[in-house]
């Protein structure tokens, strides 16, 4: 198992909607943090389970598209000062800032399961501006605000509308042309020592 140091090292619903808190960064911080990968553009359906029980406990799903490369992280708790915010959607996700996300949520209790799609940059835009006119989301509602988002995407329509993190990764799992991959840490069940490290290393 990896410790959380070298993974960072190494990675160098209307309701529901209605219901949150509106957040976000100041304007000015939102585009100072924007970042645009130069691809290929992809979807990767971030899960996080339960070691033992293998449950899921949190969905999001990062949207590399032409404009910006974005998490959609509905009721997630990834907070830093270095990162932007606006209503659940995470600016400036390099794969730096990616690695820190993972790492962030893959400990002694939980693992990270990544699932990655290859899409064309109409879809990857698509799923940015549906990420980014969605709103905030209340907690408990992740799974269901991240595959309503899906369904609205061509290809991605037989997917179920659920509240269930497994669901909805076993049904994205069996779309064409999905890779996947697993990350385990064995840090302790403390996010707040996780940030802190985080603030650390981005300093």
């Amino acid at each position: 198992m990896l410790t959380r140091r070298a993974a960072l090292l190494g990675g160098a619903a209307a309701l529901a909607s209605c219901a949150a808190p509106q957040t976000s960064s100041t304007p000015e911080l939102i585009a100072q943090r924007q970042f645009a990968g130069p691809g290929p553009r992809v979807l990767t359906l971030y899960t996080m389970r339960g070691i033992r029980t293998g449950n899921g406990a949190h969905t999001a799903v990062l949207i590399d598209a032409p404009s910006q490369r974005i998490m959609f992280d509905p009721a997630g708790s990834f907070r830093h000062s270095f990162i932007a915010e606006r209503n659940d959607v995470l600016f400036g996700m390099t794969p730096q800032v990616e690695a820190y996300y993972v790492s962030y949520h893959a400990r002694e209790t939980y693992y990270v399961l990544a699932q990655t799609v290859r899409v064309t940059d109409s879809v990857a835009e698509q799923a940015a501006r549906l990420s980014l006119t969605n709103g905030a989301v209340s907690q408990a509602f992740c799974a269901q605000a991240t595959s309503g988002l899906l369904r609205q995407l061509p290809g991605f329509d037989g997917l179920p509308r659920t509240f269930s993190p497994n669901r909805l990764a076993n049904a994205f799992g069996k779309l064409p042309g999905v890779t996947q991959r697993e990350w385990r840490e064995n840090d302790p069940d403390n996010k707040s020592l996780a940030l802190a490290e985080i603030e650390m290393q981005m300093r």
